[in-house]
This record gives structure tokens, C-alpha cells and sequence, in this order.
């Protein structure tokens, strides 16, 4: 009664290892390291080849592509939970919060989970929301009136691309590459640590776009290999920024919003912002952006206003910052 098996059939003492913070100092089991890191690696494989299972010639902005796409990938992440279970059971890692709370869906700071991350955000694209809304043709009373009405929102939600971009995506990679990956990865690495290792994974998930690109020919061999290492840099410093927001507030709505708007807004325009008639502005409003998003960081993802300790916190004894208020 006093033992459970742990890694590769071991028994350990429940007295020594991998206890949750808050019931002393956390250690590790022997093997947890190689077992975390192979059991994401088989969940990002999961993920990337449902979007493979369907035998198509068309292109993958085709709306009978995207709503295949749609089946695998809601499959897939809807058995992912599983795998941070198989994993807790396999280490013998003891959690005090429950599966769900460990991947950021609790009801404890909700209303700051949803508002801060994205308003924080926001404030990072001030330039390119200043931008866009110079070259807007809606005056701003125009532009409420059609974020009440229903008939606009019908025709997004009847838009493949829209509802994969600004709904499916988000919230089956965050799920997937966040909700699950940072519990399995934060005992063996440590937050900070995590926090730089979980976006490769979501990097090199993305490769996969270059097998579209080279299956219907768009672009030069070296035009594609280039757009494939900037979109893995822009992925890979993205997923930092929401592993970041995940541990910090320990909770999945906050990097869902973030990437739904990331998303919606694009990669900045910064040539067209050196070329725009009121250039002065609109940069100066991209570098004030920058510095008030440095300055709000953490005070807008301070764990004090999301219930502490946030349950990943929970898995490691390390002292990082990210963990405390």
C-alpha cells in the first residue's frame, strides 16, 4: 500500500516521489523527462497526421478539405486528455488538482482569464490596430452596429476558412499543445524551462503546411524553405507567449482568445506601415505598444487574480517567478 508503479514498471515510494508542490518538495520519478517528451511527440504526430487521413487533390483552402480537417482534428483533440491521463497513470506523478483543472478549464478566475490575456495582447497590436483602423472605411459607430448584428456572425460561422481560423485552430492547438503538453512537460523541465520547450513541438507542427506548398507548386524550392523557417520562428515565439499566459494564469481561454485574435490580425504589415501616408503615427504607435505590452506583462498575468497556486504550478517545487504573484 505503501508503493506505486512508476516509470517502466518501477516501484516507487509514494513518500519520495513526484508530489505536487503543495505537499512538499516535488521530485521527479526516475525516466519522467524521456517519458513526457515521447509522449508529446506522439500527441503533436496525432494531431499533424489527422490532417493527413483524407486522401485529397484539393488544395487546403478548399471547404470539403477544411471540413474533413475539422473531423480529424476535433477527434484527435477531443481524446487528448487521454494522454495527459496515460501519462499521470504511467509515471505515477500524484496531482492535487483534478485532469481537467491541470489543463485550464476551472471556473476560478475565469472573468480575468478571458479579459487581461486578450486585452494584453491587444495593447502588443496597437500599431497594427492603429493602422487598420486608419484605412478602415467604417466610422466607429458603424463598426458596433455590425459587431451586434446577427447576420454578420451568421456569415462568419458559414465561412470554412473563418471558423477554422478563428475557432477550430485556436482551440484544438491551444488544447493540444498547450493544455496538455505543459502538465506532462512542467514536473520533469520546470515552468521556465517548459515554456520554450512546448512551442517546438507546435513549430514543428506547422512544417506540414510545406507539403502543401511543394504538392501544388506554390513558390520557389527556396521561397518555401524560407517561408517555412519564418512561419516555424513566428509559431515557435508565439507558443512561448501562450505557454507563458497558460502557466501564469492556469488557464486554456486566455491563449484561446490570444490566438484567435493573433490570427485574425496576421503578421504585422510593417512595410505598409513605412510606406502609409500617416507612417509617423501608426510607428509610433507600434513602439508604444511594444513598451506598454513589457511594462503589463506580468502585472496582467499576475497568478494573484487567477487563484493561487494555478494548478500547473502545483507539478514542480521549482521557484520560478512564473509561478508566484
Amino acid at each position: 500500500d505503501n508503493f506505486t508503479r512508476g516509470v517502466g514498471g518501477r516501484f516507487t515510494s509514494l513518500d519520495a516521489p513526484a508530489a505536487p508542490a503543495s505537499h512538499g518538495e516535488f521530485i521527479p520519478p526516475e525516466g519522467l523527462c524521456w517519458v513526457s517528451v515521447m509522449s508529446c511527440l506522439l500527441l503533436a504526430c496525432s494531431y499533424v497526421g489527422s490532417l493527413y487521413v483524407w486522401r485529397s487533390d484539393l488544395p487546403r483552402d478548399h471547404p470539403t478539405v477544411i471540413k474533413r480537417r475539422f473531423t480529424s482534428v476535433l477527434i484527435v483533440s477531443g481524446l487528448s486528455p487521454l494522454f495527459v491521463w496515460a501519462w499521470r497513470d504511467f509515471t505515477g506523478v500524484r496531482t492535487g488538482p483534478s485532469l481537467l483543472a491541470l489543463m485550464g478549464i476551472r471556473f476560478e478566475g475565469l472573468i480575468p482569464a478571458i479579459i487581461l490575456p486578450l486585452l494584453l495582447t491587444m495593447v502588443l497590436f496597437l500599431g497594427p490596430l492603429m493602422q487598420l483602423a486608419m484605412d478602415c472605411p467604417w466610422s466607429f459607430i458603424d463598426g458596433i452596429r455590425v459587431a451586434f448584428d446577427p447576420w454578420f456572425w451568421m456569415l462568419c460561422f458559414s465561412d470554412m476558412r473563418w471558423l477554422r481560423n478563428q475557432v477550430v485552430a485556436p482551440l484544438t492547438e491551444e488544447l493540444v499543445f498547450r493544455a496538455c503538453m505543459l502538465p506532462m512537460l512542467v514536473p520533469c523541465a520546470g515552468p521556465s524551462v517548459a515554456i520554450f520547450t512546448c512551442p517546438l513541438f507546435f513549430g514543428v507542427a506547422h512544417f506540414h503546411h510545406v507539403i502543401e506548398l511543394l504538392r501544388f507548386r506554390q513558390g520557389t524550392l527556396s521561397g518555401i524553405f524560407l517561408s517555412a523557417v519564418f512561419q516555424f520562428s513566428y509559431t515557435a515565439v508565439f507558443g512561448a507567449y501562450t505557454a507563458f499566459i497558460f502557466i501564469r494564469t492556469g488557464h486554456l481561454i486566455g491563449p484561446v482568445l490570444c490566438h484567435s485574435f493573433c490570427n485574425y490580425m496576421g503578421f504585422p504589415a510593417i512595410s505598409a506601415a513605412l510606406d502609409h501616408p500617416n507612417r509617423l503615427t501608426i510607428l509610433s504607435s507600434y513602439l508604444l505598444g511594444v513598451v506598454l505590452f513589457l511594462l503589463f506583462l506580468l502585472p496582467f498575468t499576475d497568478p494573484y487574480y487567477y487563484v493561487l497556486p494555478t494548478p500547473v504550478c502545483t507539478l514542480t517545487s521549482s521557484r520560478s517567478f512564473l509561478c508566484l504573484s
